[in-house]
């Protein structure tokens, strides 16, 4: 039997907030967690004089942090994971530009991170679940644990949780899944909440509203150069300054005027080459998907699915074809826009959650 004992991973924003107190209520004993990743402060963005020691970064997040830890009764551990996270969150970051695909960085971090270095602090501890502020359901039968949309469409956060194994969802509460951000805002307001972050971040954690590119020209091993921009034909029509700078469907920044615009189609990184099109040349029927995991383990013969080939992406039919345990085709009932490789597809049918992996 699993104790009652539940640590939060403490944001700062009203969703773990509440997240929490809604736990407390339910009679469960909280501890709160707060993970560095280092990028806090921005100083890697600088290249200043270095990073600041990690009793000087904790020192901040205590401060900002025991205020919230104190109305949910809950003792607050500020954890050191700046290594942990460098090398498997923003390394993938910087490695996967370097190929020219496009990453996720939010989707790496949940199931290596959150849910698995994280968790198992938490269980050295004595606790038996992580608790976050996900809009995600996660429901259990017979056959195991499903991992659903969220009840609030507009908020539903299942596409970032895609690879989370079965085990994962075994030891994960989600408070949130069944409630829309509304109620979420006026249960704050019941419970005499109040978040220390009070606007949500749409931008990737450790970026903090700079741009993709300058962040990635700071790093010191990551390299890029000037090289052509051709359009579908092959005929040069400009220059780009790395490839870096952009993402399939991207319209943006290719400054090369035209009767209509112009959209990248693809980045060829063996020749440094950018390749640009109309729109309609960003319609693909097919695409690969590598290195999937699946949550439901699926039948060797094709499968009818949603796919959503990014968080904004409205879901879409499809057909999936295995070709083995982690590698499918998908054929998409209709042609679908800026497909872009690194980024993820994530398999639903109705409102589960089948696993995800990697357009390759």
């Amino acid at each position: 039997m699993k104790s009652n004992k539940t640590a939060i991973a403490l944001s700062g924003g009203i969703d773990s907030l509440v997240a929490a107190a809604l736990l407390k209520k339910q009679g469960d004993h909280i501890i709160a967690l707060h993970f560095l990743t280092g990028y806090e402060a921005g100083y890697n963005l600088e290249n200043t004089t270095g990073p600041p020691p990690f009793e000087e970064l904790a020192g901040v997040a205590y401060n900002k942090l025991q205020p919230l830890a104190n109305m949910l009764g809950a003792q607050l551990h500020i954890i050191d994971l700046r290594a942990e996270f460098k090398r498997i969150v923003v390394d993938y970051f910087i490695t996967t530009y370097a190929r020219g695909k496009t990453p996720n960085p939010c989707i790496i971090c949940n199931p290596l991170i959150k849910f698995d270095i994280l968790f198992n602090w938490a269980r050295s501890k004595g606790a038996s679940r992580i608790a976050t502020g996900h809009y995600a359901r996660i429901r259990k039968d017979q056959a195991g644990y499903h991992l659903l949309r969220g009840k609030d469409s507009l908020k539903d956060q299942s596409y970032f949780l895609a690879r989370l194994t079965n085990e994962q969802l075994g030891n994960i509460s989600l408070p949130l899944g069944g409630m829309t951000k509304e109620q979420t805002r006026e249960l704050a307001t019941q419970m005499q909440l109040k978040p220390v972050i009070a606007q949500e971040s749409q931008d990737i954690c450790f970026i903090q509203g700079r741009d993709y590119s300058t962040f990635l020209q700071n790093q010191p091993d990551f390299e890029f150069r000037p090289g052509p921009i051709e359009d579908n034909s092959g005929r040069v029509i400009g220059r780009h300054q790395g490839l870096h700078r952009f993402t399939i469907g991207q319209r943006r920044g290719i400054n090369c005027p035209a009767a209509q615009p112009y959209y990248v189609i693809r980045l060829e990184t063996q020749r440094n080459c950018l390749v640009v099109g109309a729109k309609q040349d960003l319609l693909r029927k097919t695409c690969r998907i590598c290195d999937i995991n699946w949550i439901i383990a699926p039948a060797d013969a094709p499968i009818f699915v949603l796919v959503k080939v990014r968080y904004r992406h409205r879901a879409v039919p499809a057909k999936v074809f295995p070709l083995d345990n982690r590698l499918a085709d998908v054929e998409f009932n209709q042609p679908q826009e800026a497909v872009t490789p690194g980024q993820a597809a994530v398999f639903y049918q109705n409102d589960e959650v089948l696993g995800g992996g990697w357009i390759e």
